[in-house]
């Protein structure tokens, strides 16, 4: 298999390679993933925004209102539908959003494929007078070609009845062909950004989905 990667084997490092992965080689790589730490020290710092030095990458947009779309995105990213893309595959979908779940990340682009391992640093189920919130966020395991972590979360907010959907990450490379092509990665991150957020409205079925610029 024609792979390019750092010096480490690809059970212990984000792969980058020409030809997509088989599903025993996926599941290798993630069995390997799943004893091994965090790749970066600001474990959960999603919650508040991002640690200094890392650069963000965040959409936002209105799914539409009141309860029965708020159950509905709730279902759809328990579904991973912010996956579903085409050119990304959650592997796997069945795995459950609860902390400490491991998953492979396997994307396709412009002829070369990708596969990252992420850990669930934490959930996010909140239901105050104003506010519900689900979701989660992930966190980079040294299979994956940046440090960083991503959180989705779905808000239904009291005040007006809007239910939103948010990405939000911060990460900066880990693979030397990362660090090497930085526009590329970025592009790819804005484009995952954007595409999860029509993924999801498609999913909600929202009439009139509104996007924060």
């Amino acid at each position: 298999m024609a792979t390019y990667r750092a010096t480490e084997g690809p059970s212990e490092r984000g792969v980058i390679q020409l030809r997509e992965p088989t599903e025993t080689q996926i599941r290798l790589f993630l069995e390997v993933q799943r004893s091994l730490p965090f790749s970066y020290p600001e474990v959960g710092a999603s919650r508040d925004g991002a640690p200094p030095g890392y650069p963000t990458n965040r959409r936002r947009g209105r799914l539409g209102t009141g309860d029965k779309a708020f159950r509905r995105a709730v279902e759809a990213l328990r579904r991973w539908e912010m996956y579903q893309l085409g050119w990304t595959k959650l592997c796997w979908l069945d795995a459950p959003i609860t902390k400490g779940t491991v998953v492979g990340i396997l994307g396709h682009h412009f002829g070369v494929w990708s596969l990252n391992a992420c850990r669930i640093a934490y959930a996010i189920e909140e239901d105050s007078p104003s506010l519900r919130r689900y979701g989660f966020a992930f966190g980079t395991l040294p299979g994956h070609v940046e440090r960083g972590e991503e959180r989705f979360t779905i808000e239904w907010h009291q005040a007006d009845d809007a239910v939103w959907y948010e990405v939000f990450a911060f990460a900066r490379p880990a693979h030397p062909l990362a660090r090497a092509g930085r526009p590329f990665v970025r592009l790819v991150q804005r484009r995952f950004a954007i595409d999860s957020l029509r993924a999801m409205t498609a999913a909600v079925s929202a009439e009139h989905a509104q996007v924060e610029p």
